[in-house]
């Protein structure tokens, strides 16, 4: 596993690499989104395990967060502006063909910059239902009164705490030092300024998104989630949605790249094979 560093519009962000896959005939690289007070590392029980071997997986930082520096303006410390990084990024390491991977916010992130990313050969998301409004989120997004802590510049360690659970099954024993080491981590006004754009709309209409998709679309969910709807997402119908339904991962909850990282490879796994047979 490499760190390294690229700069992005005069930026410097930060990201981790596996070498798998290098010198193979076209390998298929992979690119890691992560979520709203998270970082790069969350995605190391993937990349370290049965997914990072046989691919190049490639895992960013985005602004504020993990190693990458803070946004110089906090206008983008939203949606558009975190989306310009993964675009940029990607055409930056030359992944502009990868199948991109977004959790959470990353996926929201993820679905933002699918329109600039034509050459993707994929897209799979998980934790982040696709919405046209902010009214939409209400029926998106279950109420957890852990959601606050992560639009909130402060955030004290019983908060973090509570908001780490919060990204797993209730009762799941997965230790979540790291987790909310990452939140007291994050620059605070990503948090604020996110959530305050949000708020105001500054997003695309991610329905009209997917339902325009020539890539095709994973949707996973962990079936014990405290965050997101199922009941939501399975109202979702689009043309590129991978298998024509939502792909549900046992006994996990928000964060299933960390609780069942080799259940998620396996699906992973299948849809880069999907992808390869198409």
């Amino acid at each position: 596993m490499q760190q390294s560093s690229v700069e992005i519009n005069g930026q410097r962000i930060s990201y981790l690499e596996t070498s798998a896959g290098r010198g193979r005939e076209n390998p298929r690289p992979v690119v890691f989104v992560h979520g709203n007070s998270s970082s790069a590392k969350t995605w190391l029980p993937l990349m370290q395990g049965d997914f990072g071997g046989p691919f190049r997986c490639l895992a960013v930082d985005l602004p504020g967060h993990g190693q990458s520096e803070p946004a110089r303006d906090h206008a983008d410390y939203s949606l558009p502006g975190h989306a310009a990084v993964l675009i940029g990024f990607a055409q930056e390491l030359g992944v502009t063909d990868a199948v991109f991977v977004g959790w959470s916010l990353g996926g929201q992130i993820v679905l933002e910059a699918a329109p600039e990313l034509p050459e993707a050969a994929g897209f799979v998301i998980f934790g982040a239902p696709p919405v046209a409004t902010p009214a939409q989120m209400a029926e998106a997004f279950l109420p957890n009164p852990a959601m606050g802590a992560l639009f909130d510049e402060h955030v004290s360690k019983d908060e973090a705490e509570l908001a780490a659970a919060s990204f797993t099954a209730p009762g799941s024993g997965l230790a979540l030092d790291e987790i909310a080491a990452d939140i007291l981590a994050t620059d605070g006004a990503a948090r604020a300024a996110l959530g305050a754009s949000a708020g105001a709309g500054r997003f695309a209409d991610e329905l009209a998104i997917v339902a325009a998709l020539q890539q095709p679309m994973a949707v996973l969910h962990g079936a014990k989630e405290q965050l997101v709807s199922l009941d939501y997402l399975r109202t979702l119908d689009f043309p590129a949605l991978w298998r024509g339904e939502v792909q549900v991962i046992p006994d996990t909850g928000h964060a299933p790249h960390q609780e069942a990282p080799k259940a998620l490879a396996a699906v992973l796994t299948d849809f880069m094979a999907d992808l390869a047979n198409a």
